[in-house]
């Protein structure tokens, strides 16, 4: 099985665009939105007959009214001003509240409670081009890569269940746990940069959280000729720390234009949609050698 995961360093670059494009193109894959801050994968792909499901993620402070006894002790101890005293009683606001349990160990009343709380909830559908799997944090929820993980965890076993041999993932764009839990048994991550001098340094981020992890890299450089002389630059890095290159896209109107109509664009019979075909077919023929190339370290028991 493969796991391809499209990323970037930065937001805006495309990434999930290109995604889209590359969903319409892949065959026998599951399909994964792991952007949980901000998931639009499913406006293109439109999911039906989804199945719904719960995301527990944390505990939350609640304090029980009958058995406080007002000294004040949990508000002086929050360090994230969660807790008020409010006519002798102490509130816990959910929004500040981190769940980090200070007030839930010291109440001398022993009058916190600390159940789990609903962090967000996470969707299986069906779409054109196959299963989907998407996510909603709650507003104000912290994306610690748990709910990544959950995703990933039930892509897999989705694409076994299934006999689908590919899942593709749109990751979450930057460095943070998001991205690290988005990569984690990736086989080949697919690096969306925009030719900026922003683009390009959160590019040199990210390609160095996957060589840290070990995940093979393969770049898209989009909106290539909006700036000829980055884009040089970037080809460049790519060669110098033997990152592949899988091609250049062009900045053009096309992606809106099949967005709006809720397509991906290569569902349209576009120059954009066939550069895209071939840039595909490059990131299929990578993702099967460094599948292979997996397989032979660990015959090798690395």
């Amino acid at each position: 099985m493969r796991e391809i995961v499209i990323i970037s360093g930065k937001g805006g670059t495309g990434k999930t665009s290109l995604c889209a494009a590359f969903a319409a193109l892949a065959k026998n894959a599951v399909l994964c939105d792991l952007d949980v801050d901000v998931p639009d994968l499913h406006i293109v792909l439109d999911p039906k007959d989804g199945e719904s499901n719960l995301f527990l993620g944390g505990n939350k402070a609640v304090v029980q009214k009958d058995d406080c006894v007002g000294c004040g002790q949990c508000a002086e101890l929050c360090r994230f001003d969660a807790v008020v005293m409010q006519d002798g009683t102490a509130s816990i606001s959910h929004l500040n509240c981190e769940g980090c349990g200070v007030c839930v160990a010291l109440c001398p009343a022993k009058a916190i409670d600390f159940p789990e709380a609903k962090c967000g909830d996470w969707y299986i559908g069906e779409t054109r081009f196959g299963p989907f799997l998407h996510a909603v944090l709650v507003p104000g929820q912290e994306n610690s890569g748990k709910l990544v993980t959950l995703l990933k965890r039930e892509a897999r076993e989705l694409a076994k269940k299934t006999g689908r041999s590919t899942i593709l993932c749109d990751g979450s764009p930057g460095i943070g746990c998001p991205v690290i839990s988005s990569l984690s048994g990736a086989t080949l991550a697919v690096a969306v940069v925009e030719p900026s001098l922003s683009g390009r340094h959160d590019f040199d981020r990210v390609a160095k959280v996957c060589s840290h992890f070990r995940v093979p890299i393969g770049v898209i450089i989009n909106k290539a000729n909006i700036n000829p002389e980055e884009t040089a630059r970037i080809m460049t890095y790519c060669e110098e720390e033997g990152h592949t290159v899988l091609g250049t896209v062009p900045f053009t109107t096309d992606i809106t234009a099949a967005t709006i109509k809720g397509k991906a664009v290569t569902e349209t019979d576009s120059e954009l949609a066939r550069t895209l075909s071939s840039i595909w077919d490059k990131i299929d023929a990578l993702a099967d050698l460094k599948a292979r190339e997996r397989l032979q370290l660990r015959g090798f028991g690395l």
